[in-house]
């Protein structure tokens, strides 16, 4: 029987928001696809929050950071987010999703973050080759602030 290889790497992680009052617990899982963080969070040390799964699509990614530490010692995955709705729903400092890895989960994190670079360089130079239609990841046009506020047309629209 053959073992089937899963097709994420999932890697555990701690967080801590911006005060430092609240510290998160979780797992990300690195797949092709993009990552799916799991994690719950506790507030003071003492009252634990529910487990929270937010998923982050390979395209909603800025970009990705390592940073080894010293010695293995104070390693992190840094990401930036293209979607700020997105990032308010991660444990984030400074509009960066800051993944604090322990020493012994220090080369498993290495390879999800090497695997999913790949997987945005991939992603990115199949739009730029012309294989996805660049404009179908423009926004839409959004509504000037001055039509949302134009007088003219509420005094039409009373009448």
């Amino acid at each position: 029987m053959k073992k089937i290889k899963p097709q994420f790497i999932s890697v555990p992680f701690k967080a801590a928001s911006g005060s430092g009052i609240t510290e998160y617990n979780g797992v990300a899982k690195f797949s092709p696809a993009g990552i799916v963080f799991e994690f719950d969070s506790v507030f003071f040390g003492l009252i634990g929050g529910e487990v929270k799964e937010v998923q982050v699509a390979l395209d909603e990614i800025l970009d990705i950071k390592f940073r080894k530490g010293i010695y293995k010692v104070f390693a992190q995955i840094q990401l930036r987010l293209k979607n700020f709705a997105k990032l308010s729903e991660l444990p984030n400092y400074s509009g960066k999703v800051k993944l604090k890895i322990k020493r012994e989960d220090f080369e498993l994190a290495q390879k999800a973050f090497e695997q999913t670079l790949e997987y945005i360089n991939a992603n990115d130079s199949l739009t730029l080759e012309g294989n996805i239609n660049s404009n179908e990841q423009l926004p839409p046009a959004q509504t000037s602030v001055s039509e949302l506020f134009d007088t003219d047309k509420l005094d039409k629209n009373t009448n």
